[in-house]
């Protein structure tokens, strides 16, 4: 889908729709490879197709039982997760030095947009010490993953909206035993994908592009 860019013309929107997992980091690597000074900074909305995907610090142990699901080790930073139907991801392609950005404060502001969303619905969401991503009581709702080339960010943010939680029971989540997950659904949000799309890319918007 052709990019939507904002009306502050910072940041352009692309919607993937459901896509395989590789394909699109691959076009991430590309689109970060081939990206000069003047290129528009993107966000990727996309849901995969189940995968477990191991960051660069995974070890094979944390994938307790992969069973019939592709495993690909990748070039983002921690552990292994899942992906799959109903979670929504958001791929963030950033120039930091343009921006003005460190690392930990895009992922500040990745965390920041899920609060804010979570808040939206009258959800309380927190962060843990540590422990990147959200958590509603305890249990993870986002999960967060970068990669930095030549100054520029890929990979991002991964949301629970209506995903089937037992993929995580396949692992260790983001290296951690028995972490718990958790989701919009189960959370008493009834709004479809694209409703929760639409709220997002509006709280992840004015994350990124806070002064």
């Amino acid at each position: 889908m052709p990019a939507v860019a904002t009306a502050a013309a910072r940041i352009a929107v692309r919607s993937l729709g459901r896509a395989d997992y590789e394909p699109v980091w691959r076009a991430m690597q590309a689109f970060t490879r081939e990206r000069s000074g003047g290129t528009p900074d993107e966000l990727w909305f996309v849901e995969h197709p189940p995968v477990l995907t191991l960051g660069l610090a995974a070890k094979p142990e944390h994938v307790l039982d992969a069973g019939e699901l592709p495993v690909v080790r990748i070039d983002r930073g921690g552990q292994v997760t899942w992906h799959g139907p109903g979670q929504l991801v958001a791929y963030v392609l950033v120039d930091l030095r343009r921006a003005g950005l460190g690392v930990k404060e895009l992922v500040r502001r990745l965390e920041q947009s899920v609060l804010d969303l979570l808040a939206g619905y009258g959800i309380a969401g927190e962060r843990r010490a540590g422990m990147p991503g959200v958590y509603v009581g305890g249990a993870k709702i986002a999960a967060v993953g970068l990669r930095v080339s030549r100054g520029c960010t890929y990979h991002g943010i991964a949301l629970n909206v209506d995903a089937d939680l037992a993929g995580f029971a396949r692992i260790n989540p983001c290296g951690y035993p028995g972490l718990a997950a958790t989701r919009l659904a189960d959370l008493g949000v009834r709004d479809k994908m694209g409703a929760v799309q639409d709220r997002w890319r509006q709280t992840l918007l004015a994350a990124l592009e806070a002064a």
